[in-house]
């Protein structure tokens, strides 16, 4: 086109004009558009918030109410107990939701949040619905899984001009399944009491009886053994395992060690060898606690000093005066807490303590000073000697009474791999 001509010139200043029209109508009709966007974006970035945190909420339920599954008449009601301690705001680490602003199970004045449900179950086939009719709920002592489920309301802002979200809000719903694994093949945080098998034919129970109560006295060396205490039905042997961590950089001392492994179980280590045992692994006996001759009628100290830390599981208050030259032993108390039911149990379902008496302990093939092979891992639950209220941490023989209880409680950590135990305890593990 000739910009020299001047009716040349009108007609390009028309077409501009046009162009700059079409394109303020284009911007005009795209605004409602982009705002349209932004606000599908906010709302449903809110509403996966939301939504994220019900899950984490509905996760942390269900594994604190899980670890509470101990085969008692009490657990439904601890794991409950349990459960709702991980979304109370009392305690200050509630677990909340919408950026933190509103409590799992509270209502606020815009938006509602249903208590959290939990329902129990024997299998996680059950829990989580794919066993069909056999998926009833369980009881108390049998439940081994729990199913939960959070309600709560996601707040929307753009959606609600919308004829399906004019309330303003959003219904949401989270579900978690947590519960028993399978058998651990390593379990970690236990008792490095290695106690003998009575029958090793017999794989589920190496020969115990559920409900029997036995006792647990140190191996010692040539004859006549140590006799059984009142009201148990024989004698088992059962040496310490080496875990003795000479590297330490607290608590170091070997007695201040065993003190805290008897109060609390084999501590966390980055090092498995310290806080584990492997199902199948050889063991060695604790280098210092080596068995005498039946005939001393005594103990090595180091013994003396584990049951020390046992006998603080039914009053960690007093320590004995047997292991009054333990070093650290406030130190160790400070830490450790005491059973909540310390009375002595004939029947295990009525038991209704915190779990501390509970002991998780490798059965071996023979409690010896050489070569042990682990052959799995049982619980017992200690015993009070006849007419007192806790075990007797000087006993000459290093004897405890224990009830034998198979496996009726998760263990606090272990390794699932490498295995394939039938039988034994696992730990608590997220299954939906």
């Amino acid at each position: 086109m000739d910009t020299r001509n001047p009716s040349n010139v009108g007609a390009l200043k028309r077409l501009r004009g046009e162009g700059g029209t079409a394109s303020f109508q284009l911007v005009v009709l795209l605004v409602p558009v982009v705002f349209g966007l932004m606000g599908f974006a906010v709302d449903l970035g809110r509403m996966y918030s939301a939504r994220n945190d019900l899950k984490i909420a509905a996760n942390s339920i269900a594994q604190a109410a899980a670890v509470q599954l101990a085969g008692t008449a009490a657990s439904i009601e601890n794991a409950t107990t349990a459960g709702m301690y991980a979304v109370s705001t009392t305690n200050g680490r509630g677990n909340m939701y919408d950026f933190g602003g509103l409590a799992v199970g509270e209502s606020s004045a815009n938006l509602n949040s249903e208590p959290p449900v939990m329902a129990f179950f024997d299998t996680v086939a059950s829990a989580i619905g794919t066993d069909g009719a056999s998926g009833g709920e369980a009881g108390a002592a049998t439940a081994r899984h729990v199913k939960v489920t959070v309600r709560g309301e996601a707040p929307l802002v753009f959606w609600r001009f919308l004829s399906l979200a004019q309330e303003g809000r959003l219904n949401l719903v989270s579900e978690a399944v947590a519960g028993v694994s399978s058998p651990v093949c390593q379990a970690c945080g236990i008792e490095p009491m290695g106690v003998q098998a009575i029958s090793q034919e017999d794989t589920v129970d190496f020969g115990f009886t559920i409900g029997s109560r036995y006792t647990l006295g140190y191996l010692c060396d040539g004859g006549p053994p140590p006799g059984a205490l009142a009201n148990t039905l024989q004698r088992v042997p059962y040496v310490l395992l080496n875990k003795y961590n000479e590297g330490a950089q607290i608590l170091a001392e070997e007695h201040t060690q065993l003190y805290r492994i008897g109060a609390m179980g084999l501590p966390a280590n980055t090092d498995s060898n310290f806080s584990c045992v492997r199902y199948n692994a050889e063991e060695l006996i604790w280098t210092s606690a080596a068995p005498l001759n039946c005939n001393q009628n005594r103990v090595n100290t180091q013994i003396t000093t584990y049951l020390c830390g046992l006998a603080s599981r039914f009053d960690n208050g007093t320590v004995p005066a047997v292991c009054n030259a333990v070093p650290e032993t406030d130190t160790v108390l400070g830490s450790a807490t005491v059973d909540t039911d310390i009375t002595d149990v004939d029947d295990y379902t009525a038991y209704i303590g915190n779990r501390r008496r509970v002991i998780t302990v490798p059965i071996i093939d023979t409690a010896s000073t050489a070569t042990m092979i682990v052959l799995g891992f049982r619980q017992f639950l200690l015993e009070p000697n006849a007419n007192d209220v806790t075990i007797n941490a000087s006993d000459a023989n290093g004897r405890i009474a224990a009830l034998y209880l198979g496996t009726v409680m998760p263990v606090r950590a272990g390794r699932i791999d490498g295995c394939t135990l039938a039988t034994g305890p696992g730990k608590v593990v997220l299954h939906k």
